[in-house]
């Protein structure tokens, strides 16, 4: 009974940002034994399966950037022969690689839209998403989003063959399916992580999408290397064969909440439920619009997101044009390259959100103050980097290492804005992500065409440094603005639902003690 009298009762909901101070006073030795031992707990498990759902969307989101090196026919498309003198000098021109021409004459343009196509469908599904996940649970949203664009990836070769427009259109669509996942992700992680643990685990499965993303790259490009099956569709078939796969097994290992999971320990759902509720309760509600509209934390989660996602793009898009027009990486090095600053945000997101964790269990920073500290971490370093690129022109070796060690520190907004959602309002996570996550995804489509509007065919020194100082002043003013309006507080809209919630888990309080104690 100890382990009963350490405990306010109110402690358990820590929707407060006050309220999570509570929990370091509870020893390691209470909390081993209300979590169960072992260490494969079930939500461990379920975060891996996320962790590897999300390696394999962005493996299929990102294979076509290198993949379409090979698909275009380059000698069939006019090239502008201009003499540039603000560039910078080829270095080792002699090791240079000469990429065969495909089948596709493809101009920039057209293999513009075609890249782009994707972003179309993924900005449409974000709220509803994150809605449908809310309602009828994330497992079989999540679980189907992967599985159709996995299907969509495998037939794409085949899409690609049959014309240009139908694999537009197929890109569209796999752009749809895809844009589910984050938001029905959030609303698992509000089911079942307790709050002093989701900056870890957010780590663990959104570090799938930097993982995908360096393994996919490169292994693109060597499978483009091949001559069997031409090569290039490889890649897709791979992938999305992946995929499927892995629907079967998360399927079968992964339920919505841990209440509905039939073999998980009795210790361990007591213990989750004794932190974040039974989310089963009140999942039939109807959504605030105009109250998640209005609410003005949440406007600082998106334009924080919008400029964090306008380095991400500007990296993701334009540096590999970079690289290749001014410095002068021939394209073997650039596949290579161009997944360093992914690895190092995956390794250091893992990194800040063990530390951010550790920080509030010991109370030294408050969950508010953790996201702010740690989101401009993420949001002012990588900006920075921007910075130092232009201002160090043409030593190669220097920008590499800025742009991997600079781009590292972006792993931190795992412990920045992106459990914030969740801080909120529990019950409307997946709806507020998909909303942030629209819009930031939207300034994915406006970072490369105002880059493209910048350059406009005007490769040189001069108009990449405007292009770095432009996003890292959106980067900056992005945070400014979450310093400033940010909260970790449950916003009133929510909290009703989550007193309901409240009243209903202290009736069965006695029950979940009871089950503690016999454990």
């Amino acid at each position: 009974m100890a382990l009963q009298t350490s405990i306010n009762e109110d402690d358990p909901i820590l929707y407060d940002d006050d309220e999570l101070l509570i929990i370091p006073e509870i020893s390691s030795e209470q909390r081993r034994l209300q979590d169960g031992q072992g260490c494969c707990r079930t939500r461990y498990v379920m975060a891996l399966m996320g962790f590897l759902g999300f390696a394999n969307v962005y493996a299929m989101r990102v294979n076509l950037s290198v993949a379409i090196v090979a698909m275009v026919n380059n000698s069939a498309i006019p090239q502008d022969i201009m003499n540039i003198t603000d560039v910078c000098p080829v270095e080792n021109d002699n090791m240079t690689v000469t990429q065969p021409d495909g089948e596709f004459v493809w101009d920039e343009s057209t293999q513009g839209l075609i890249l782009g196509s994707f972003f179309y469908g993924y900005v449409l599904t974000q709220i509803p998403g994150g809605r449908l996940a809310e309602l009828y649970g994330a497992k079989i949203v999540f679980g189907l989003g992967v599985l159709i664009t996995g299907i969509l990836t495998a037939i794409s070769p085949l899409a690609a063959k049959l014309g240009t427009p139908v694999f537009i259109v197929v890109r569209v669509l796999e752009g749809l399916s895809e844009g589910v996942t984050f938001p029905s992700m959030h609303v698992m992680l509000a089911h079942w992580i307790p709050p002093l643990e989701r900056s870890k685990f957010a780590s663990y499965v959104y570090a799938g999408a930097n993982f995908g993303t360096v393994v996919s790259m490169p292994l693109s490009g060597y499978l483009c290397s091949f001559t069997f099956l031409d090569g290039w569709p490889l890649s897709f078939y791979l992938f999305g064969g992946l995929s499927v796969v892995w629907f079967f097994a998360w399927m079968f290992i992964v339920y919505d909440t841990p209440s509905t999971h039939p073999r998980i320990s009795d210790q361990e759902r007591s213990y989750i439920i004794s932190l974040v509720g039974d989310k089963r309760l009140g999942e039939k509600r109807k959504t605030p619009w105009k109250s998640i509209l209005l609410c003005v934390p949440m406007w600082a989660i998106l334009i924080t997101q919008c400029g964090m996602s306008w380095i991400f793009y500007t990296e993701l898009t334009e540096l590999p044009t970079y690289m290749k027009n001014i410095l002068h990486f021939d394209i073997g090095q650039n596949s290579v390259l161009s997944t360093l600053p992914y690895a190092t945000s995956w390794l250091f997101g893992i990194m800040f959100s063990y530390i951010a964790d550790w920080l509030l269990e010991q109370g030294y920073l408050s969950v508010l103050n953790s996201y702010k500290v740690f989101n401009s971490i993420a949001a002012v370093i990588p900006a920075a980097g921007l910075i130092a690129v232009a201002l160090n022109g043409c030593d190669r070796v220097y920008i590499t290492m800025i742009l991997a060690v600079t781009g590292g520190f972006g792993g931190a907004a795992f412990a920045g804005y992106q459990m914030n959602h969740i801080t909120l309002s529990p019950h409307y996570a997946g709806t507020m992500y998909g909303i942030t996550n629209a819009a930031s995804n939207l300034c994915g489509f406006l970072a490369p065409y105002a880059i493209g509007s910048l350059i406009n065919g005007n490769d040189t020194l001069t108009q990449w440094r405007k292009v770095f100082y432009i996003g890292a002043g959106v980067s900056f003013i992005g945070n400014l603005f979450y310093l400033v309006f940010a909260s970790a507080t449950e916003q009133p809209w929510s909290k009703e639902i989550s007193e309901k919630m409240k009243e209903e888990k202290e009736r069965l309080l006695p029950a979940v003690w009871s089950d503690l104690d016999e454990s």
